[in-house]
């Protein structure tokens, strides 16, 4: 069985490849969080965010390859968008998808607590 050391280091070592799994993410967030290594979890979520960011925009681009006309397709995606309420006028998403939305939020709530240590 391995050691919450053991699991750490190897929760770091998927991180460190950009792993696409939210999972090792979350669980050195949380250690980090546990051990007021803020500093470090602000590092990880802010790293965190931006490979799933980059997912979700390939995820995004890849819907419109196969599109034979992929400006008809944009317009039509973005008006559903609006039409729901996901999307703004400008065509950004509203709402973030999970983990992005809770990342956020817990990123916001880190900066809050180094500003409280740092005064």
């Amino acid at each position: 069985m391995a050691t919450a050391t053991e699991n750490i280091e190897l929760y770091e070592q998927q991180t460190k490849s950009g792993t696409t799994d939210p999972f090792p993410y979350d669980r050195l967030m949380i250690h980090y969080r546990k051990q007021k290594e803020y500093k470090k979890e602000l590092q990880l979520i802010n790293q965190a965010l931006k490979v799933f960011s980059e997912r979700l925009k390939k995820q995004t681009n890849q819907i419109f390859e196969g599109a034979k006309s992929r400006t008809a397709s944009k317009k039509l995606m973005e008006k559903f968008g609006r039409s729901v309420g996901l999307m703004d006028k400008k065509g950004n998403l509203k709402m973030l998808p999970e983990p992005l939305a809770r990342w956020t939020k817990r990123k916001q709530t880190v900066q809050q607590k180094i500003k409280k240590v740092k005064t």
